[in-house]
């Protein structure tokens, strides 16, 4: 069967959440002026933070620890490993974060190209995504390219996250397709590659990190205007 539907995980893959976070903490930190009064240098923090925030969220995909962890966390831990104990600092940080994120829509070079691509050869395009339901949908509608997908789903929506099988099942219920005619595009192996799999759906890996993971078969693109290559 031809393919027909595509699912496009949102984070990283289609919106560019590495540069837009990026953009917003060196905001937030320049405004509290962290490196006058604690002496941190932004690129050390930014580094710490990205490391801790990539953990606990393999950690939430994983289903060890819930959002809410997730966010007492990330900043306070980073601060933390460069000795400041500032528990409203840190809360403080989380909370602007989440709102001025918004403020930064960079999209992933190419996104925007291949979304008008695919829908001139008139696939039916989705999102599924493991970010946060209010957020998700904000970023689709302010970055532009909420009029591309039929149906948006987030992890929040169904309780669970990537690579679980039912996250699959409900968004291909939420836009009924089959899994013979539905192809997933994703950047992250466990949650997309793994996931689609398990689940019996085919999958575009976006080795966006050039992991070069040699798997027989496997599609695997490190730029979005390569899935011309195959759709």
């Amino acid at each position: 069967m031809k393919i027909q539907h595509i699912f496009f995980d949102l984070d990283n893959t289609l919106w560019d959440h590495r540069k837009n976070a990026y953009l917003t903490i060196k905001e937030l930190f320049e405004k509290q002026e962290i490196t006058l009064h604690y002496n941190i240098d932004f690129e050390s923090f930014h580094s710490v933070y990205h490391d801790i925030n990539e953990s606990l969220w393999e950690k939430i995909r994983d289903g060890i620890i819930g959002k809410e962890y997730l966010r007492k966390h990330r900043f306070y831990d980073t601060f933390m490993h460069f000795g400041v104990d500032d528990e409203k600092l840190s809360q403080y940080f989380e909370e602007h974060f989440l709102d001025k994120i918004l403020n930064h829509n960079e999209l992933v070079e190419g996104a925007e190209y291949i979304l008008e691509y695919l829908k001139s050869r008139h696939y039916t395009i989705h999102v599924i995504s493991n970010g946060f339901k209010e957020v998700t949908e904000r970023k689709c509608i302010l970055s532009g390219i909420d009029k591309y997908f039929n149906t948006i789903t987030s992890a929040d929506s169904v309780g669970v996250r990537k690579p679980n099988p039912k996250i699959f099942e409900y968004s291909l219920g939420l836009a009924g397709a089959n899994r013979e005619e539905s192809i997933l595009i994703g950047d992250d192996w466990i949650a997309d590659v793994v996931g689609s799999q398990n689940y019996g759906i085919d999958v575009i890996f976006f080795d966006v990190y050039k992991e070069n993971k040699q798997e027989e078969g496997l599609k695997s693109i490190t730029h979005l205007l390569q899935i011309k290559e195959y759709l």
